[in-house]
């Protein structure tokens, strides 16, 4: 089965600031891109960090003030202080930054954006090198793909590649990304992972599953227990 890697949604026209762009000129290039985000890369193209928007309002947040810390608070603080007291990138920046190689899935850049609580990953190569940015949105372009395509691919890639079950033998229906397919599987096992495999495609919305089977394979016979007599 075909798996759509982040280098196929990504951004690859990155703007990027360097270790010594100062705050102003960041926050004027935020402005004008109308991004809430820049990567900040070496001399070679290399990703050091990530300067966002809620970095550069710590400046704003802590201005003028004098925070008394808990024990608990101590240490975020005192890393919010210094950012706040920043003037170029490299003291203003989240480092390292948390980023994805261009090969791995989107499932894979959604989870690690989920877990990380990131709105967007810096994409490099197996150098550390930037070749694009995926974001939230770029993610969810998927669900834009035409029905006709998803509708191939579950027919071709899935039933047929994955599967190796006759795609003539289903009706599969594709309506706003939403799959019904009908159709009859040997073995009751096979129709969860039928589903499971489909709700992976890019752009499913949804899997209505109307498949039946002719064995029902999940329904363990036991053996009757025989008593041993000495």
């Amino acid at each position: 089965m075909r798996r759509h890697s982040v280098a196929e949604v990504m951004t690859t026209d990155v703007v990027t600031v360097q270790e010594q762009t100062g705050y102003k000129e960041i926050v004027e290039t935020m402005t004008v891109l109308g991004v809430s985000a820049l990567p900040v890369v070496d001399d070679a193209g290399r990703v050091l960090g990530i300067v966002s928007e809620a970095d550069l309002l710590l400046k704003i947040e802590y201005a003028g003030t004098e925070p008394q810390p808990s024990v608990l608070r101590r240490r975020r603080i005192r890393t919010a202080l210094q950012k706040a007291n920043g003037d170029l990138a490299r003291d203003i920046m989240s480092a390292p930054a948390v980023v994805i190689a261009p090969q791995e899935t989107i499932a894979a850049a959604a989870k690690r954006m989920a877990d990380e609580k990131v709105k967007r990953l810096p994409v490099v190569n197996s150098s550390g090198h930037l070749v694009g940015v995926v974001s939230r949105s770029d993610l969810l372009r998927s669900f834009l793909r035409p029905d006709d395509d998803i509708r191939r691919e579950v027919r071709e890639e899935i039933l047929l590649a994955t599967m190796w079950l006759d795609p003539n033998s289903f009706t599969v229906t594709v309506d706003q990304g939403i799959v019904t397919m009908h159709g009859s599987v040997d073995r009751k096992s096979m129709i969860p992972i039928v589903v499971k495999l489909v709700r992976g495609v890019a752009g499913v919305v949804d899997v209505i599953d109307r498949l039946t089977y002719r064995f029902d394979d999940t329904h363990r016979v036991t053996e009757p227990v025989v008593p041993f007599v000495a």
